[in-house]
């Protein structure tokens, strides 16, 4: 008997992002590992997946500068948090984001 796994697929609205946080390493302050609890989350995420941009008055819809798979910063509280499929992921408007990470 096969068994497949059915993912979400999730398109984000108008000017909205869809990403998932970059995770950072364990942080050890002087000798002491900081426990998961008393962590903060990070600002940084890689987009998942964009609307098709922000409409004006007349109907013209001008594309979104974030792509999937960019590497962005946002705010510490920016976003709405969701779960798809039992993952965290954050939605916000474009204009919450800072800038894109390149490398």
């Amino acid at each position: 008997m096969a068994t497949s796994t059915v993912a979400t697929t999730f398109t984000p609205l108008h000017d909205r992002i869809l990403l998932r946080r970059v995770e950072e390493g364990e942080s050890i302050r002087g000798g002491i590992i900081i426990p998961d609890t008393a962590k903060e989350k990070p600002q940084e995420g890689e987009v998942i997946s964009v609307g098709k941009g922000k409409s004006n008055d007349e109907g013209k819809t001008f594309p979104l500068d974030v792509k999937a798979g960019d590497r962005v910063l946002f705010g510490k509280y920016s976003g709405t948090e969701i779960k798809i499929d039992g993952e965290e992921f954050l939605i916000m408007r474009e204009e919450e984001v800072l800038g894109i990470l390149n490398k």
